[in-house]
């Protein structure tokens, strides 16, 4: 796994590749040596846990991702983070790391993981690394015509890394709660259903598209949305045995809000969110400092526009302010009506797949060739251009692919991790027959394999069914990485 790994970045990243190498011979030698592979020699039953963050923020020039053009950052607006959480019931270790990145490939995140397992002893398949999805941050995987810079993505294994490492240290004994609350107001499904006629051929030339991603607002050619939303604001917290705050996880299915000037680099709500329930704790200025957390839940095709319904022009960051307020209130409320408990069981189960690759034909490559040469020598306009290079480079990719799901035990509490943007109703589904009550879901997390839509929706089209870096797994994946991690959450919930 570590050498298909590094030969899938070894023309981009040979020194991150090295480093892989290395730390996972190191990290293996001294798992032999203990003789503990699954454990760590902590006192029974006492659990305790540590909070601690990581600025990943890039340097000014870097590339910034999540649109079709690629745009360089001028400017800083809010310091971008990796947000740690350690867990430890006294046998089992875990950590869970927030980034705020738009997506991480998977290389970058192995690397991180077996650099803590070498500095921390914390085993690597016992960390769950993910991003938030914020499209103001530095670009970290090629998606569209926005490329990675290898420095930033060196960058960012060793401050993951110093973020688990810094929660380590704040390790203390601790109560922990959660809980789940709703705020349906900030999420809308963004497929659409339109009048016949309304929606535009798709980048391939093919009319057959039934729904059409961020169709106009009031548009009265709107039928209906094409799913559902997950207004689920779910919360995990610890406190000190005192009962001081000392860190907020929470998890919630909207993909980002946006309203940043092209060249900043921003957060985006989930880093508003934690200054803001910071706040209304009271736990924004203590020491060691109080740490929140934002996790993406399944958002594949949740956005923050109503479609229904025009909102009046609002100032760069107002919309972040007002979303991050509302769903900190909502954590807020959730929080007050915990229970906290001294001790809970804590597990993690994660299994490799193979999924397949839906790979262009002679056909559609060589559409492409022609519309790239009728493009050659200027900057590439339009979803034709810019997905007929999208088909070029996705003719080098293999035909399977591996991808990590993940599921934690967190006492009666469950966490679901896929490496996609995930469709809400997955998500809903998982929830609904997860042998855990609640169920928390962590989209982009462990990896990066594009959009996860149904097989249902791949028949509706759309954005997010069209085959690119960004979207590309099988059409029957959805399916087959639920019934995974459903068999992976009842793995974990067998008792201890």
């Amino acid at each position: 796994m570590i050498r298909a790994t590094c030969q899938a970045m070894n023309r981009k990243l040979p020194l991150l590749c090295f480093a892989v190498v290395v730390i996972f011979a190191s990290a293996i030698g001294a798992r032999a040596q203990s003789g503990q592979p699954t454990t760590n020699a902590f006192p029974s039953r006492r659990f305790s846990a540590g909070a601690a963050t990581s600025v990943i923020t890039p340097r000014l020039g870097v590339s910034i991702n999540g649109h079709f053009n690629d745009r360089v950052a001028k400017h800083i607006h809010d310091e971008l983070h990796a947000r740690c959480l350690v867990l430890n019931d006294g046998q089992t270790r875990l950590a869970i790391v927030v980034c705020d990145s738009c997506m991480i490939p998977r290389t970058v995140m192995d690397a991180a993981k077996l650099l803590i397992q070498q500095r921390t002893g914390i085993l690597a398949e016992s960390v769950l690394i993910s991003a938030t999805h914020t499209h103001s941050g530095p670009t970290c995987t090629g998606v569209f015509q926005s490329e990675p810079d290898a420095e930033y993505q060196r960058f960012l294994v060793e401050r993951i890394a110093d973020g688990v490492q810094r929660a380590v240290n704040q390790v203390a004994p601790a109560k922990i709660a959660w809980g789940v609350g709703k705020e349906p107001s900030q999420v809308f499904n963004r497929r659409w259903r339109m009048k016949p006629g309304a929606i535009p051929a798709n980048p391939f030339g093919g009319t057959n598209d039934l729904v059409r991603m961020n169709p106009p607002v009031e548009s009265p050619e709107l039928v209906e949305p094409a799913g559902p939303t997950d207004p689920d604001v779910s919360v995990l917290a610890i406190q000190s045995l005192e009962g001081k705050p000392v860190a907020l996880l929470a998890n919630y299915s909207l993909h980002y809000v946006g309203g940043v000037p092209g060249t900043d680099i921003s957060a985006d709500y989930f880093g508003e969110f934690c200054e803001r329930i910071s706040q209304l704790l009271g736990a924004d200025a203590q020491e060691p400092p109080f740490v929140a957390m934002l996790a993406n839940g399944t958002s594949g095709d949740i956005n923050n526009i109503n479609f229904r319904q025009k909102q009046p022009a609002k100032k760069p960051y107002e919309q972040i302010n007002i979303v991050a307020d509302a769903v900190a209130r909502e954590a807020q409320r959730v929080y007050q009506e915990m229970k906290f408990l001294d001790w809970v069981p804590l597990g993690v189960a994660q299994k490799e797949i193979q999924l397949g690759v839906r790979l262009p034909d002679e056909a559609e490559m060589k559409r492409a060739e022609e519309i790239l040469t009728k493009a050659k020598g200027r900057e590439l306009r339009g979803s034709e251009e810019i997905y007929a290079r999208e088909t070029l480079l996705m003719k080098d990719y293999p035909r399977e692919v591996p991808l990590i799901i993940q599921a934690m035990r967190i006492g009666d509490l469950g966490i679901a991790a896929i490496p996609c943007e995930v469709f809400a109703e997955i998500g809903l589904e998982i929830k609904a027959r997860s042998p855990f009550k609640p169920t928390f879901t962590f989209e982009l997390a462990n990896g990066y394999n594009g959009y996860l839509p149904t097989p249902e929706h791949h028949k509706l089209g759309g954005y997010e069914t069209w085959r690119a870096r960004s979207s590309y797994l099988e059409v029957g994946a959805a399916p087959r990485i639920t019934t995974e991690l459903l068999g992976l959450l009842r793995q974990v919930k067998e008792p201890f």
